[in-house]
């Protein structure tokens, strides 16, 4: 899971996780999630944490009272894996206990 994809592959992993869009010529995913409150954004972000420690993969994470930015990327394989995209499927799934 720790090989880089290449383009045309993170053009299909992309179109499934939709929510997700590339930053910085492809090195990134990243997503904004919306909560109804702070205090529903802080669980997230714990979901989130114990997520990224089952998975030993750590996204870079953004708080802004009520909205949680995430990116993710490979750093040992510099740029995106599908370790990356399987993260962020685990976090829309976690989004949907704490979020809409």
């Amino acid at each position: 899971m720790n090989e880089k994809l290449t383009e045309e592959e993170v053009n299909v992993r992309l179109e499934q996780v939709g929510s997700w869009a590339i930053e910085e010529g492809g090195k990134w995913i990243a997503r904004k999630y919306r909560f109804p409150s702070f205090m529903d954004s802080i669980g997230f972000v714990g979901e989130v944490a114990r997520i990224a420690e089952e998975l030993n993969h750590h996204p870079m994470i953004s708080i802004d009272y009520r909205m949680v930015t995430l990116r993710l990327t490979s750093w040992s394989a510099g740029g995106l894996t599908k370790l990356d995209f399987a993260s962020a499927q685990r976090y829309d799934a976690a989004y949907t206990v704490f979020g809409q």
